[in-house]
């Protein structure tokens, strides 16, 4: 995958040198890795309550709806305003909402159980704080670190993101066993207080654009109404020059293309249940193990992220990180297919180790080959496609399991995931020539 940075054995492990090297990154990774934890810790009150307060499936599902029709719609406003405005204040902002809400969660504690439509009005609202937020933080990694160090800190916070997902939901379930929701929201309220003053600690993040007035053939405003149309606008044109990079520049939009040929096409989670149906009668012991089995390695790439992150050919890490996730999960419809229980849970260990490479390569991609005045919409859009691209994919794989089995659904996924990955190395050498420096890319 190209020459390394760093010799020896020690290099394969993950690299700590951003958390040495930036004290401002230090503080930001703290701060990530507290509110992490902090979100999944209410994610589980969150399911608790509202399965307690209906006893219905359908409430808890819409759970769900409450939370993703925000995190679309205010991550895309998210680019354009971290495209004007200085980013850290846009994440203190955010990050203030969020915790504004968490808040008035635990405020449960004093006042009693809130009727459904306010607890999910609330979740709702640190759900769009959150998303409105995300890429202006996404951009923090690229201001703190040089540049060869990106890959590194990006890895860093997947490290933490995983960590607080496994260790996140039984803190949860300990604290729900103990206490009651409130006391998890304002765990996860401090969480969040703690992550805001470290982002106040870090340096003015202005955007290189940072007028306003960058579109001088719209109209001037002449009342309020003119006013919020031309910034409405102003946001649409300004959000469809982000979309326009990511299609103009032949490394982003093949590294957009190889993550949807990933998650539309071969996203197999929508089918542990029936697969688990078929392997293990439908034992709801081990129906976590499938989504273990990817955490597992996750952690394990995460661990090993030096050999990755200290590289320079991040595409070409990609590219054959991509290739690995469509083998293996080839592999889990083949051993779905004949029975083979165990098999298929070794081959999800390593769809979770790929996937980890993918997404913190692309991740990197995209901070170093993106201008800085178009990060944040550009980051929006991957902000969008990170969150969406896995649920349409389960939708996907269900309903082609549904007209066939979900062990042909993988194999089908899978094959079309590796065939649209080929057509990318193919049509976007750009991608496979990717190389990161210390001053710069090439």
């Amino acid at each position: 995958m190209g020459e390394v940075r760093g010799r020896g054995a020690r290099s394969a492990f993950v690299d700590l040198t951003p958390l040495r090297r930036s004290p401002d990154y230090r503080r930001l990774w703290v701060g990530g890795a507290l509110s992490g934890l902090g979100h999944q810790v209410a994610v589980v009150a969150v399911l608790f309550q509202v399965w307690e307060m209906t006893g219905s499936a359908f409430w808890v599902a819409s759970i769900g709806l409450t939370q993703a029709v925000p995190m679309i719609v205010m991550g895309l406003v998210g680019g354009p305003v971290a495209d004007v405005l200085d980013r850290r204040r846009v994440a203190l902002a955010a990050t203030g909402g969020q915790a504004g809400a968490a808040l008035a969660l635990g405020a449960q504690l004093v006042l009693g159980l809130y009727p459904l439509p306010v607890l999910l009005a609330l979740i709702g609202l640190q759900t769009a704080c959150s998303a409105l937020g995300a890429p202006a933080r996404r951009t923090f990694i690229t201001r703190l670190l040089p540049r060869d160090l990106v890959a590194g800190g990006i890895a860093l916070h997947m490290i933490s993101f995983q960590a607080a997902m496994m260790v996140g939901p039984a803190l949860g379930g300990v604290l729900l066993g103990l206490a009651s929701p409130a006391v998890c929201y304002l765990v996860n309220a401090t969480a969040l207080m703690i992550s805001w003053f470290t982002v106040r600690a870090l340096p003015p993040m202005p955007p290189e654009r940072a007028s306003a007035t960058a579109y001088p053939h719209l109209p001037a405003p002449v009342s309020h109404v003119g006013r919020l149309r031309r910034r409405t606008r102003t946001a649409l044109l300004m959000l469809g020059e982000g979309v326009l990079q990511v299609r103009r520049d032949p490394v982003l939009r093949g590294s957009f293309l190889l993550d949807l040929a990933a998650t539309l096409l071969a996203f197999p989670v929508a089918l542990f249940p029936m697969v688990n149906e078929e392997l293990f009668a439908g034992d709801p012991r081990t129906l976590g193990l499938f989504l273990s089995a990817i955490a597992v390695g996750g952690v394990s790439a995460g661990v090993a992220s030096g050999l990755v992150t200290r590289r320079a050919r991040l595409g070409v890490v990609q590219l054959v990180a991509v290739a690995v996730w469509g083998l293996a999960l080839l592999g889990f419809g083949l051993a779905a297919l004949g029975g083979l229980a165990w098999a298929a849970l070794a081959t999800l260990v390593v769809a979770g180790a790929a996937d980890t490479v993918s997404v913190t390569s692309r991740a990197a991609m995209v901070q170093l080959a993106t201008p800085d005045s178009h990060l944040g919409r550009v980051s929006s859009v991957e902000h969008v496609i990170g969150v969406s691209g896995p649920d349409i994919g389960n939708a996907r794989a269900g309903l082609v399991a549904g007209l066939t089995t979900p062990a042909w659904s993988a194999l089908l996924g899978a094959a079309a995931c590796l065939v649209v990955a080929g057509w990318v190395t193919r049509t976007h050498p750009q991608v496979a020539a990717f190389r990161v420096g210390a001053d710069g890319v090439s």
